[in-house]
């Protein structure tokens, strides 16, 4: 991996778990951040501007996807794993889409169920294919 890759492979790290202290703190990601005694890295927070542009758009997909799961019964992790790695690729500067599905694949793997990354990777090829389309 390039020294690139590594580093916004840490920054898509470091807003998933920005994304899920929000959510399990019940507060938004804005609070979350001014709580922070070290802000972000530039790319981290690209990314969660993003999850928070495109929210609503990519849960619409997400929903449409998720074929008998629906976004409530959905674990957490993998639901925000899906949401920022669909709002990376609805953004006018977005990596290849084959980037964007490989990471979101590993950051299951890491930080999710064993069924996870076979559910995002499902699920993420479907929305990529509709980003297409559009």
């Amino acid at each position: 991996m390039s020294e690139l890759g590594a580093s916004r492979h840490r920054s898509r790290e470091r807003a998933v778990e920005l994304l899920y202290e929000a959510a399990m703190k019940g507060r938004s990601v804005a609070a979350v951040l001014n709580e922070l005694a070290v802000p972000p890295d530039a790319y981290t927070l690209t990314l969660l501007r993003a999850s928070l542009e495109f929210q609503e758009r990519a849960l619409e997909l997400i929903s449409r996807y998720s074929i008998d799961w629906p976004l409530e019964r959905m674990a957490l992790l993998d639901r925000l794993i899906l949401t920022l790695a669909t709002s990376e690729m609805l953004s006018d500067d977005a990596p290849p889409r084959a980037v964007v599905l490989d990471e979101a694949v590993e950051l299951a793997k890491t930080y999710s169920t064993d069924g996870s990354p076979s559910f995002v990777n499902g699920v993420l090829s479907s929305i990529a294919d509709d980003i297409a389309r559009d």
